[in-house]
């Protein structure tokens, strides 16, 4: 039993990237789904696909494929930020920057997931899921 399936979901994906694989395959949730049409959505990956399971066709899972430019990874680092056992939690006006823009910070928020940019615009604060570049 995993206990932080986002962290799980996370990890699979950076390690997928820093062997140089084309794709990676993580057990589905909802939130997990909609953690990856953000990361195409900004371009850290290339496609999520939800799937059954080749050996039990009850379960599903995410098919992530990863993205590259110029044979180097495109997320080159990903920090889970608010755990199971610490959540992180931040007002509309404290949501933070990640290298002066060109990182992206995840935002769990009432109106669901979304960038910290997102946030901001809808002025929704919330529990800090991850912040990558």
């Amino acid at each position: 039993m995993i206990s932080d399936p986002i962290a799980d979901f996370l990890v699979r994906i950076k390690n997928g990237y820093l062997a140089d694989k084309k794709m990676v395959i993580a057990p589905y949730s909802k939130v997990k789904e909609n953690l990856g049409k953000i990361l195409v959505r900004q371009g850290f990956i290339k496609t999520i696909e939800t799937e059954f399971s080749v050996k039990n066709k009850k379960f599903k899972n995410l098919k992530v494929g990863l993205k590259y430019k110029d044979k180097k990874p495109v997320l080159t680092e990903v920090k889970r930020v608010s755990k199971p056992g610490a959540r992180v939690y931040v007002k509309k006006e404290k949501i933070p920057r990640i290298l002066g823009g060109f990182g992206t910070v995840i935002i769990s928020t009432p109106q669901g997931l979304m960038t910290g940019q997102e946030a901001k615009k809808k002025e929704l604060g919330g529990e800090v899921i991850c912040k990558m570049w």
